[in-house]
């Protein structure tokens, strides 16, 4: 009889193990994998020797052009270095001024793989300096990578700083490693051009077959032109294509880093363009179309080609805490992975200097109205986690990004010489809120949850934000993982968001 009772009591404690083991498993908070290292450190003043090269996997990253090939993506950059040392360079036998190239399997180590070419390309060297009185062209500016069959095609940009006058050429090779050859002019610019030759990316119309380069700055806007699929130039010799981007003063707006990619899904085609000051207030916005070609329209319809800011506005300069901040978050490249997810990297200046130039990769997401909006953390790994009602209170970072909020004295687009440092008003800084288990937001906004979409909508300081795309990711600033949100205002602004307790 003992025996048997010590039995039913081993059962029943059995029992309660298993009923509170469950009941603690309905109600524990979100799993995320164990809090990592970041992958690296956003200073990099200790490695910016000129012998260092190798160790520059996201560090001297500027216009930056990637696309996945097999199992790696691969990276082309403008040649812009931290503490460039050119006769030290000589010294080292290192061939700076010739576009930087990297690779990486996960889109967060990248291995630095050399320079693309041994010298620029004496056409280009020719064209410049007889249009600008012998100087200029002394770098390879803005590359941008694609495929065509079996071929890769390396674009680059020569031209004089402040200048029109520029020149877009073609690369080829049959590997994305190189060795590269020349196969010459896209287009070329002199003051007397509407346009300026710089800043080309490709797209492929998805029903013809078509190829269309887009490209320009602050000179006159933007422009579309074909190119022939055969040669990978202009379709029609010396077509300089016709206009889709501009701004009113192209001397003090800047406009430029034109970025084209298709959404399959949406069947649409979206037009990414950085606008302002290069080292300091230099932000992403976006349009879209039906056709590669354009028009392309904004957030609230109104043609890009016209003299108004567009919207939306996706990446301007931010800080959260725990960070210096970070400004000149343009020039951006956009892909679509082989399994369909999408990615933006751009060129982040460390704050509060601005001279140090790192690589910023952010998982790319659409909202439920067919607009790109961006991660507002860094990518730094695949973390994935089916996100409840009951994981949202807590404490969150949420950063409203605004355009900058004051003037500059501009010249040719850019910020003069010794205005590197962005000043208050200039970059967006986050805000702490409280979202409570009563669905409150500080005690007088609010906050809901769709389980099923995976959207959260809140409302702070009077403005309901609806459709934010929440998602767990790496928090760079407290070096843990975290839920965050993206999404955009009724403004057409992007809002991040971030739990840190």
């Amino acid at each position: 009889m003992m025996k048997k009772t010590f039995c039913y009591s081993k059962l029943a404690v059995l029992f309660l193990f298993l009923t509170m083991a469950f009941s603690c498993r309905q109600k524990q908070t979100l799993s995320l994998p164990a809090n990592q290292l970041n992958p690296w450190n956003d200073d990099y003043s200790s490695v910016s020797d000129m012998g260092d090269y190798l160790k520059w996997g996201t560090y001297n990253v500027h216009d930056p052009s990637f696309k996945q090939f097999g199992e790696y993506f691969y990276m082309y950059s403008t040649d812009a270095i931290y503490r460039e040392n050119r006769k030290k360079a000589a010294e080292l036998n290192v061939p700076i001024g010739y576009i930087q190239m990297r690779r990486s399997k996960d889109l967060v180590h990248w291995d630095f793989l050399g320079w693309a070419f041994p010298k620029i390309p004496q056409e280009a060297i020719d064209w410049v300096r007889t249009n600008n009185n012998g100087k200029g062209a002394t770098n390879i500016w803005a590359p941008y990578i694609t495929k065509h069959g079996e071929t890769y095609r390396l674009y680059y940009c020569v031209s004089a700083f402040g200048k029109k006058t520029s020149y877009i050429g073609l690369a080829e090779s049959r590997s994305p490693e190189g060795p590269w050859t020349q196969k010459g002019c896209v287009v070329k610019t002199n003051n007397e051009s509407p346009m300026n030759a710089i800043d080309p990316t490709i797209v492929e119309d998805s029903e013809t077959g078509k190829s269309w380069m887009i490209y320009g700055s602050f000179f006159g806007g933007l422009y579309c032109v074909e190119i022939d699929p055969t040669s990978g130039l202009t379709k029609n010799k010396n077509d300089m294509g016709h206009l889709v981007a501009r701004r009113a003063n192209y001397k003090k707006d800047n406009l430029e880093a034109a970025e084209i990619i298709y959404n399959p899904d949406l069947k649409e085609y979206f037009l990414f363009v950085s606008y302002d000051a290069l080292m300091t207030t230099y932000n992403i916005r976006v349009g879209k179309s039906k056709h590669p070609e354009g028009p392309y329209f904004d957030y609230f319809g109104k043609n890009m080609a016209d003299t108004t800011d567009n919207f939306p506005i996706l990446i301007a300069p931010y800080k959260f805490e725990n960070h210096s901040g970070w400004a000149g978050t343009g020039h951006c490249s956009v892909i679509r992975t082989d399994k369909g997810k999408y990615f933006t990297a751009h060129q982040g200046r460390l704050s509060p200097r601005n001279e140090l130039m790192v690589l910023h990769v952010r998982e790319t997401f659409f909202t439920p109205d067919g607009w790109p909006v961006v991660s507002p953390e860094r990518y730094a790994g695949e973390i994935s986690a089916k996100i409840s009602k009951k994981n949202i209170p807590g404490r969150w970072e949420i950063i409203r990004v605004h355009e900058p909020l004051l003037n500059r004295s501009l010249e040719a687009g850019q910020v003069l010489w010794g205005e590197g440092e962005t000043i208050k008003g200039e970059v967006n800084v986050s805000k702490s809120y409280f979202f409570g288990k009563d669905e409150k937001i500080n005690h007088e906004g609010s906050w809901n949850f769709d389980e099923k979409k995976q959207l959260l909508s809140i409302e702070i300081e009077g403005d309901s934000i609806d459709n934010l795309i929440i998602f767990a990711g790496h928090d760079w600033e407290k070096q843990a993982n975290t839920l965050m949100f993206t999404g955009l205002d009724c403004d057409g602004r992007a809002v991040w968001g971030k739990r840190i307790e």
